[in-house]
């Protein structure tokens, strides 16, 4: 999967949940915008759901992004945006290498 495209996916999920709360930092958001204290716990899931619904429906790929792993992680992968492209890139290459 092109890393572009991929991180276009997050950018557009990140600015959609941004206008939805009303959040303008989330809504101009660059690689360094935080999500973690700009979202509460309800909004970073709506992101995640959001996100793994836009990677589905445009890519084709069913990850889950909130899960053990996630939480289980010294630095949070959704602290800010390019944690979150990095960890999304991770998972997506990750199932691509099992169905190969």
């Amino acid at each position: 999967m092109p890393n572009t495209e991929i991180s276009q996916i997050v950018f557009d999920a990140v600015c959609y949940v941004g206008e939805d709360q009303k959040k303008d930092a989330l809504v101009d958001a660059t690689e360094s915008t935080r999500l973690l204290g700009v979202l509460d716990s309800l909004g970073v899931v709506f992101l995640l759901t959001e996100l793994e619904e836009r990677l589905s429906d445009q890519l084709g790929v069913d990850i889950v992004l909130a899960d053990e792993r996630a939480m289980s992680q010294k630095t949070s992968p959704f602290r800010r945006v390019n944690t979150l492209i990095k960890y999304v890139n991770l998972l997506v290459d990750e199932l691509a290498q099992e169905t190969e």
